[in-house]
């Protein structure tokens, strides 16, 4: 059984873009969920 590699580019600095919006359109459900779990305050989670 064979296995088909892509090829890669040793100079590629990023496996993905710097920023993942640049990926999802406006309004996509999951910039939605980032931007209500930026808003939640985690810091009890943090105190164990």
């Amino acid at each position: 059984m064979s296995r088909i590699y892509l090829s890669y580019d040793p100079e590629q600095r990023l496996l993905l873009p710097p920023d993942l919006r640049d990926w999802l359109p406006e309004g996509h459900l999951a910039l939605f969920i980032s931007d209500v779990v930026d808003e939640l305050d985690l810091r009890k989670i943090g105190e164990w």
